[in-house]
């Protein structure tokens, strides 16, 4: 929850600077989660193995949390009163699981305050004391989002759905000048178009993909295509939300991620309940055609336990995958953390085509590297290679100038005090 550019995804959350007791940043970072602002990296590659093993979980765990997700999609078991053997389509009941790993953060959270307190120096910053229910609107979002996202999964391929979401920053962008009042840079709005450009080349892959793969029908995957860039609209809104009402606070990341998965859980489990009787036909792929069969989801796993294993992997897999990238931005950079999550989706693709999960396609390759590329300027990953020329720097510096007296007048305008009781 920064004061500049918003993250991708609400469950990544970065560590902002005044956690770490530091001096504003120069510039920021786009990534999953929240807004970030943040220094380019000195691109030292003089790595510690402890950099280097927090940049190998975070890639790891992060793959694996959408990997094991369309795992569980593609197990068939058979249900509860006897029903058939038919396919794991359970969204919902995948939410509450990664909503149970976003909680689990909390509890990071505190063990480590715990032994902060403990050492001789506390260097930890818990932030000011806050209202928890200032994260129900964002958590709803949050729990709206990634539903559909689940849902989308089940139709259409891993790669594909990883690569989407990055139309984040389209919506995000757009929001920000809107409600925000932000002034976007040139290369920001270069990088929209870039994206926008990427999303098409991307659908376009799975239009012409669907044609020739029998796992999922061409309306499927068009479907769930729009689902996912529908679920980015409501993660933009809830980022801005984030922005506006929660940064000011000074909330610990974990802390944050935590609050936002206890209401996410409590208030999804509880929705299970009704989802039981709403029937949607040929919408949902389980038995009795309802929006969530929980029970048919639990009767599954236990004729095939596998099914757990998978959604152990991402209950688990998102929780470290929060304290990583949050670790790598306070041990590495924002941006470093950025370029990382950009080859999460690479890894993804490439297990999935080693798994025969999909099939090569050139486009998507295209597609790839123009998100890439968009996402990219968008995040300013071009300056450092800039400022390398003298009137680019020059020009940068001026720029700069002009961006800290926004990112000031966007920090003063929702300052609270620490002493406030919201």
């Amino acid at each position: 929850m920064s004061c500049h550019v918003v993250f991708t995804d609400s469950r990544e959350y970065a560590e902002s600077a005044s956690i770490n007791n530091r001096a504003p940043f120069k510039e920021s970072t786009q990534l999953g989660g929240c807004c970030v602002t943040g220094s380019f990296p000195s691109f030292n590659m003089a790595w510690t193995k402890y950099q280097l093993f927090l940049a190998g979980l975070m890639l790891t765990t992060g793959s694996i949390n959408t990997l094991s997700a369309k795992w569980a999609d593609m197990f068939s078991a058979k249900g509860c009163h006897g029903n058939p053997e038919h396919a794991f389509s359970h969204p919902f009941v995948q939410a509450v699981g990664m909503f149970l790993g976003e909680f689990s953060c909390l509890a990071v959270f505190y063990i480590l305050l715990f032994h902060d307190k403990r050492s001789p120096e506390p260097r930890m910053n818990v932030g000011q004391s806050f209202n928890p229910l200032l994260f129900f609107p964002p958590a709803m979002c949050d729990m709206t989002a990634t539903s559909i996202m689940y849902v989308a999964l089940n139709m259409t391929s891993a790669s594909s759905f990883q690569m989407l979401r990055g139309a984040v920053i389209i919506f995000t962008g757009l929001l920000s000048v809107a409600f925000l009042g932000r002034r976007l840079a040139p290369s920001q709005w270069l990088g929209i178009f870039i994206t926008i450009l990427g999303l098409v080349v991307v659908g376009l892959a799975d239009f012409v993909s669907g044609h020739r793969d029998d796992s999922h029908k061409i309306t499927d995957v068009i479907t769930g295509d729009l689902l996912i860039i529908m679920a980015q609209i409501i993660v933009s809104v809830q980022m801005v939300l984030e922005e506006k009402f929660v940064y000011k606070h000074d909330v610990h990341p974990l802390r944050a991620v935590g609050t936002e998965g206890l209401f996410g859980f409590v208030v999804l489990s509880l929705l299970l309940i009704p989802m039981y009787f709403i029937h949607v036909g040929d919408f949902s792929d389980n038995p009795r055609q309802v929006l969530e069969d929980a029970l048919d989801a639990f009767c599954q796993i236990g004729y095939k336990p596998l099914i757990l294993l998978a959604l152990l992997g991402n209950t688990v897999s998102i929780a470290f995958f929060n304290f990583a990238g949050i670790s790598v931005t306070k041990e590495i950079s924002a941006t470093t953390r950025m370029v990382l999550d950009s080859l999460r989706t690479l890894v993804i693709w490439v297990v999935s085509l080693a798994l025969g999960w999909e099939k090569f396609h050139g486009l998507q390759v295209l597609g790839f590297l123009v998100l890439l590329t968009g996402t990219a300027l968008y995040n300013g990953l071009h300056r450092p290679l800039l400022a390398r020329i003298p009137w680019c720097a020059t020009r940068m510096n001026l720029d700069d100038e002009g961006s800290d007296a926004e990112r000031e007048r966007l920090l003063n305008e929702g300052r609270v005090p620490a002493s406030e009781d919201t």
